[in-house]
């Protein structure tokens, strides 16, 4: 079995994020801010932040992980 170079790990990278961009197109994460703090008590707000990937990113990020794994295959000879 052959030995990956760097380029080609990077590649698989990009071609793997790329496939979770198109996968996973928006994703939450949660925020918690203090709202008020009297003394020694706080009272904190947690709340939904929704991220979206645009499709674009997701496949650029795609077609560079393919290119850079076809450059590392084309070094290899």
């Amino acid at each position: 079995m052959a030995r990956m170079n760097g380029l080609m790990i990077v590649g698989v990278i990009f071609l793997i994020a790329g496939l979770l961009g198109f996968a996973i197109p928006v994703f939450t994460t949660q925020k918690t801010e203090e709202v008020v703090r009297l003394g020694d008590m706080k009272i904190q707000s947690t709340q939904d932040v929704s991220h979206s990937i645009p499709p674009l990113l997701s496949g650029g990020a795609l077609v560079l992980g393919a290119v850079l794994i076809g450059m590392g295959l084309y070094k290899k000879q």
